[in-house]
């Protein structure tokens, strides 16, 4: 007998083929088969008349390394249908920590109130075994945190044993997991590293077969050389790169998306494997001091929070803040997201224009004094992109969906983070939203392409061996969904929302959502 058999759905098994109507079995972690009209008994029969059945949805840029750990249940994940996860973004994740490393991920351990510490992938891997998390994690290794472990937060460049040693911890997340290597070029320490830098590891770690995932050197004013240093860490090491998040930031730089797609469809022609991820709003979310020069971050963040306290330092930052902020309404787009301190609380969803003058200071001086009471801990969302420019990278036949988020609880509890932030909405509605406002509205791509993109695709750049597709033999990582209710709710003001539509979730062949409320099983796997 079948743990669950799906009935009478209409399957998009993640190819992009034409959909067929038909019934899936599901038995342990795996399908048994996908057919028409299959007559078997199960202990759970799902009646799937009306609704869509797709592999489980694949986000392919998460930030959930600590989060996870805190809050397994993932529900703001699962109930957009997402069953895996892929982690290790932006130069960040959860390992290797040695040395500066280990002191500076002290703040990420506190934040999630994790009460574990590790230094290796081996360690977080057992750590996040015993949480037992609902979704499937994956993750990539940061390349911050290799730096940083071996040459601290310091603008100083490697020699040949700080290389050797840096491309050893590579190979170890490797050996434990890791699968690629990621870089953020905008964050301490990776904005340190050069391009020479970056292909030395890549070659001397032997990890050419695998994939680089990058947070650009710059995703506006130098957005297009940017995008050339990555293709030229792809031509001199034969790796596959993708592009995070890939926008055209600021106004006076939307103009670029020709020249963009220009340089991607270039380096395709040329036989670079190339793919790249999006979420499908306009609207950025990291840290508040990335708006201040790269300079300022040097050395970690006692020497950057001296630095925002000395008057001569000042004067460059703000001299360097007004050359390249546009005409005195880039602040006006700076919402803050999340503060440490109750006593800043207030100041959560309010642009830093706006608290900057009701205090009658500049915007500039505003943003420091906030950075340094809060002791950097501030999050901000940037509104600086353009609409018809997503639709255009959307709709890129590489680019996959990542809601650049990590895991949250909506329904909030004892020792985990609730509704104290003001997160972007994108950790809530991602997927919900990109299907029903961008495909199945406005029809940007058809709803068979669309699904492969979330979950084939996905499962193939990143060689998620039996995942992102519904077919005999693979993980029954599946989501049932309704095309004429499926929606996102959440918004800037009011983030904390979950989506409609999603039916039923099953991750690991266990149900996870049913009737689109989660269920609290726990079945995913850490891949």
């Amino acid at each position: 007998m079948l743990d669950t058999l799906i009935k009478d759905a209409l399957i998009h098994d993640g190819t992009g083929a034409a959909p067929w109507r038909g019934d899936i079995g599901v038995s342990g972690t795996r399908i048994a088969f996908v057919a028409p009209g299959a007559n078997h008994n199960a202990a759970l029969t799902i009646d799937a008349s009306g609704l869509i059945a797709s592999p489980g949805f694949i986000d392919v840029h998460g930030h959930s390394e600590f989060s996870l750990i805190a809050n397994p249940e993932a529900e703001s994940k699962l109930l957009q249908g997402v069953t895996t996860e892929i982690n290790g973004n932006c130069g960040f994740s959860a390992a290797p920590i040695y040395n500066e490393a280990e002191e500076h991920f002290q703040k990420e351990f506190l934040l999630h109130g994790v009460k574990q510490r590790w230094r290796t992938f081996k360690e977080h891997r057992e750590t996040l075994s015993k949480a037992a998390p609902a979704i499937n994690f994956a993750t990539l290794t940061g390349q911050g945190n290799i730096r940083a472990s071996v040459l601290g937060y310091k603008n100083t460049a490697p020699d040949s044993a700080d290389m050797a040693k840096m491309a050893a911890l590579l190979r170890d997340s490797i050996a434990h997991g890791s699968i690629g290597l990621s870089s953020g070029l905008i964050y301490s320490p990776g904005v340190f590293s050069t391009n020479s830098e970056l292909i030395k590891l890549i070659k001397l770690s032997g990890v050419s077969s695998l994939i680089y995932a990058t947070h650009m050197r710059s995703e506006g004013d130098a957005l297009v050389e940017s995008i050339e240093d990555t293709i030229d860490v792809a031509r001199h090491t034969g790796i596959k790169i993708h592009l995070s998040h890939l926008k055209t930031a600021g106004r006076h730089n939307w103009h670029k998306i020709e020249a963009v797609l220009a340089t991607i469809e270039r380096a395709v022609s040329e036989g670079i494997a190339l793919t790249c991820d999006r979420y499908p709003y306009t609207a950025s979310q990291t840290s508040l001091d990335t708006a201040l020069p790269d300079w300022v971050y040097e050395g970690g963040d006692e020497a950057e929070l001296a630095r925002l306290s000395n008057p001569s330092d000042l004067k460059r930052i703000k001299a360097e803040t007004a050359a390249f902020r546009e005409n005195g309404s880039y602040w006006h787009g700076v919402l803050v997201s999340s503060v440490k301190t109750e006593k800043n609380r207030h100041l959560q969803g309010r642009s830093i224009a706006e608290s900057a003058a009701e205090k009658g200071v500049q915007p500039i001086d505003f943003a420091i004094a906030l950075l340094i009471e809060e002791r950097l801990q501030v999050e901000a969302i940037f509104f600086s992109m353009n609409e018809d420019n997503l639709r255009r990278i959307l709709s890129l036949p590489m680019c996959m969906v990542g809601s650049d988020s990590s895991v949250r609880i909506l329904s909030g509890r004892n020792g985990a983070p609730s509704h104290a932030d003001n997160p972007h909405p994108r950790g809530f509605g991602s997927f919900p939203r990109y299907l029903s406002r961008y495909v199945l509205s406005e029809g940007l791509i058809t709803l068979p392409d669309a699904i492969r993109k979330t979950t084939g695709l996905p499962a193939e750049t990143f060689c998620l061996k039996g995942r992102g597709i519904l077919r005999e033999g693979a993980y029954a990582d599946i989501t049932l969904f309704n095309v004429k209710t499926i929606r996102d709710t959440s918004d800037y003001t009011a983030p904390w929302s979950a989506p409609e539509g999603i039916e039923y979730v099953l991750v690991n062949g266990h149900l996870a959502v049913k009737e689109g409320r989660p269920t609290g099983t726990r079945a995913g796997m850490v891949l």
